[in-house]
């Protein structure tokens, strides 16, 4: 009969092994923050949303003004998305290196987030929701705000 120690210890080994050898995706297995979300299809419309209230804000407007709104709303909703424990990936750069140099207040980013929840009231996400996505985006205001 086989060590017990050793066995234990070599199903351990393995079962690391074939955790880590599956896709990023089908690791995850919360993904109840981003079903309650709605999914992509609401994330991509309260990020369209939260950029058109940003764009349409006299507090931030100016900030994007050399900004590809395209790509800036594809990457936030990946990001959005891969937060929130769904299947995408962000595919942008680190944030500290995007808002290096910009020089962004605490003012700015909070109206940001101001324009987020209006998106995400305009798509009748809950306030329980909403908090849960504002909860992970709270610690970027560490790298965004540099003024």
């Amino acid at each position: 009969m086989k060590n017990p120690t050793t066995v234990s210890g070599w199903l351990a080994a393995t079962l690391i092994a074939l955790a880590t050898a599956l896709p990023a995706h089908a690791q995850k297995t919360d993904d109840s923050l981003y079903r309650d979300l709605g999914g992509l299809d609401v994330l991509t419309k309260v990020v369209d949303d939260t950029l058109a209230l940003a764009l349409a804000d006299a507090r931030i407007k100016d900030t994007f003004k050399e900004t590809d709104m395209k790509r800036l709303a594809k990457l936030i909703t990946e990001q959005f998305c891969e937060l929130s424990g769904g299947p995408c990936k962000y595919s942008g750069d680190p944030m500290k290196e995007v808002h290096q140099g910009l020089g962004l207040s605490n003012m700015q980013f909070n109206a940001l987030v101001e324009d987020l929840q209006a998106a995400m009231d305009k798509s009748n996400i809950p306030s329980r929701t909403q908090n849960k996505l504002l909860a992970l985006l709270a610690p970027m205001q560490r790298t965004v705000v540099t003024k």
